[in-house]
């Protein structure tokens, strides 16, 4: 029956792939925006406690955090201010999106209902479908209980008084953290939030962006002196039960232990493991509706319920090395030029839709810049991976970069140095290899692509090694786009590519390692019409 399951994950994870030569079912479907869903999520009849603004807050470089080593431990004891500035600085609304730019909304961003919030984290097309629980113990600052982070009110709203956290360490097993932490982090997806626009692509999407969250709050974290561990590995079930979700409609994807105090003696939870919060959440469109592939994946996951994979099976599971191809030695990175603080430079990231020119290349060193940062990515705290493993690799398509000529080349992070896979002129093969219109790519300076032995992912963890890939591809995007707004040039993190083109161009076209994801970068042009409407 696993077998089956994965096979099922498997299944999707192709029809992904082949997208841009086969469209996805439904075919033909188009989103309708007027019924659109509520990009944030608010319950109804609950006390919303306020949170400080999350903002001004003292916190270290962005080269510091990009370019030095995460701590050993996890740091001192997280307080409301900190909690306040991981939640705000990540998925809280930072300001209002009003740029001109080629998306095909700009006309009516102006409308108060169709606005466009700005975020520190990246969203597969600014969807933001993750909802955020923390279910609190006694060390924390407010009442034990179960709380929903309000991003439209910058708020927790109280769902469930009660120390529930004995569920939560139940759910994680013997994952690492869980068990002296007396709080935790509940990120889940809400799917018909992402699913209205991208119907059965939403599975991808959504295990992306978990990623891109988790890799932020990394970043926050470190920028705090704190660090973080991610469990990947859980009763989905359980969770779901306990935040008395739907698990068709709103699932948990990822758990987060923090510390508020020392370790105290656990109380017993006072609420059975079926009870449910059943408080009524708004719901803005009249009609919703689900999509069969995004069923189909969901239910595999949920239902395989293998044991946690030893840390040591992730080393298996790394890209492999090129040792063909000639090398490209690259510079140090501009340290210098990352000035602002980790807090600043999240608040300045942008998507540069349409942006970018080719009369100002992309420089080298600006490009080596933004691969060093973009590996720190992988240097994470997980039950399942050893933060001293990737699960990914980094392939650049270089277009239009100064003393790098055009064409394919592998990343190697631990030499910092290129490996040519073929040069070759790119400009028209990346226009035609990308099927939307909200770029032109002849324009861009050089395209990352991230990749990962997907097959093998698969067969050492089951179908819930889609969701494990997924999410370091998504910590990677979150930062590369991250390293690039600190050097102060334009990023876009995109999954509008012909996935098998750009496999073809890297030298994937024939084994198990695969793109998953693409990250644009290049200068923008000067005269981009834009307002300033930040709210904090």
């Amino acid at each position: 029956m696993s077998e089956d399951r994965t096979q099922v994950v498997s299944d999707y994870v192709e029809s992904v792939f082949r997208r841009g030569r086969e469209p996805m079912e439904p075919v033909g479907f188009s989103p309708d925006w007027a019924d659109q869903p509520s990009r944030h999520k608010t319950y109804l009849g609950v006390r919303r406690f306020p949170l400080p603004p999350g903002t001004g807050q003292p916190l270290a470089g962005a080269a510091d955090v990009l370019f030095g080593e995460p701590r050993a431990d996890q740091g001192p004891l997280w307080t409301t201010d900190s909690l306040a500035a991981l939640l705000r600085l990540s998925y809280g609304v930072l300001d209002r999106r009003l740029r001109v730019s080629w998306n095909q909304d700009s006309h009516v961003r102006v409308l108060y209902p169709e606005a466009l919030w700005g975020r520190g984290t990246a969203s597969g097309g600014g969807m933001y479908p993750l909802e955020i629980y923390w279910v609190a113990g006694r060390g924390g600052p407010l009442t034990p209980g179960v709380y929903h982070y309000s991003t439209a009110h910058h708020g927790l709203e109280r769902l469930l008084a009660g120390d529930l956290t004995d569920e939560v360490r139940a759910a994680c097993g013997s994952a690492t953290g869980s068990g002296t932490a007396d709080g935790f982090l509940v990120v889940t997806v809400r799917f018909w939030k992402n699913s209205f626009k991208y119907n059965s692509f939403c599975y991808h999407v959504v295990t992306q962006d978990v990623g891109a969250l988790l890799g932020n709050w990394e970043l926050i974290a470190r920028g705090t002196g704190r660090r973080l561990t991610r469990v990947l590995w859980f009763d989905d079930e359980r969770l779901n039960r306990l935040l008395g979700l739907p698990s068709d409609e709103e699932s948990a994807l990822a758990v987060v232990p923090l510390s508020f105090g020392p370790p105290a003696g656990r109380a017993s939870s006072s609420v059975h493991r079926g009870a449910l919060i059943d408080r009524p959440s708004f719901e803005r469109s009249a009609r919703t509706r689900t999509f069969e592939q995004v069923a189909q994946v969901h239910q595999a996951v949920l239902a395989d319920r293998r044991e946690r994979p030893a840390p040591a099976t992730a080393r298996r599971l790394v890209p492999l090395p090129r040792d063909e191809g000639e090398e490209v030695a690259l510079p140090g990175p501009l340290t210098d030029r990352l000035g602002r603080d980790i807090g600043e430079t999240l608040r300045l990231r942008r998507t540069s839709f349409g942006s970018f020119t080719r009369s100002r290349p992309l420089h080298l060193d600006e490009l080596a810049t933004v691969l060093a940062g973009t590996v720190s990515g992988q240097r994470y705290a997980s039950d399942v991976v050893p933060d001293d493993v990737g699960l990914t690799g980094l392939y650049l398509l270089a277009n239009r970069v100064t003393g790098l000529p055009s064409g394919t080349y592998r990343y190697d992070a631990h030499e910092h140095r290129l490996r040519a896979v073929r040069r070759t002129s790119l400009a028209e093969k990346l226009q035609r290899a990308y099927y939307l219109s909200n770029y032109n790519l002849e324009q861009v300076g050089a395209v990352l692509a991230i990749s990962g032995r997907w097959r093998s992912t698969l067969e050492a963890y089951g179908s819930r090694g889609y969701r494990v890939l997924n999410s370091e591809v998504g910590a990677l995007a979150q930062t590369a786009c991250t390293a690039a707004a600190a050097l102060g040039i334009g990023c876009g993190a995109v999954l509008g590519f012909d996935n098998l083109a750009v496999d073809e161009a890297v030298g994937l076209d024939d084994g198990d390692e695969r793109t998953f994801l693409y990250v644009l970068l290049g200068h923008e042009r000067a005269d981009s019409a834009d307002f300033d409407y930040r709210l904090v």
